[in-house]
């Protein structure tokens, strides 16, 4: 009998998370991607570590790369530990990296990772999205904003 799938894009345990993106890009489309490690690499993940805050990610030859993400080496690995910044080759299928290599090329979008968890299967996965860098305008509206949406909470919270 085959096994119930779980529900999608549920996250269970979330590794890292690239907080920076959303202020820094408008995110436009979200992709889950599974995410290529050797045995070292998912025993840091699991106990916590790891960075994604200068990570992206990259299409060459057919393939999608998660370059500078930082997962640091496993205390208890022996000489077969990993290398901390290696690239690592992100599982996607081939429709969805056409779609992703066009709008990088075409829309000049950057691919960047918002976060790295692990699903309800025990997969370790990556939050990958396409996203147009913000001007320094955008930026600020966005902080007026902010700034504005919490005062309007204080002033309601004072009334009443």
């Amino acid at each position: 009998m085959v096994r119930p799938k779980p529900p999608e894009g549920i996250k269970t345990k979330t590794v890292a998370e690239n907080r920076r993106a959303r202020f820094e890009y408008f995110i436009e489309d979200v992709v889950e991607a599974g995410i290529a490690l050797a045995g070292t690499e998912v025993k840091a993940l699991r106990q916590g570590t790891g960075s994604i805050a200068e990570a992206f990610a990259e299409v060459k030859d057919g393939q999608v790369w998660l370059v500078n993400a930082n997962i640091p080496e496993f205390s208890h690995g022996n000489r077969f530990n990993h290398e901390p910044k290696r690239p690592r080759k992100l599982l996607l299928h081939e429709r969805q990296i056409n779609k992703m290599w066009g709008a990088v090329a075409r829309d000049g979008m950057t691919l960047i990772p918002l976060s790295i968890y692990f699903n309800p299967r025990g997969r370790a996965k990556v939050e990958l999205a396409l996203g147009k860098g913000k001007k320094l305008h955008d930026k600020r509206e966005v902080m007026k904003d902010r700034d504005w949406k919490r005062d309007q909470a204080r002033i309601m919270r004072e009334r009443g």
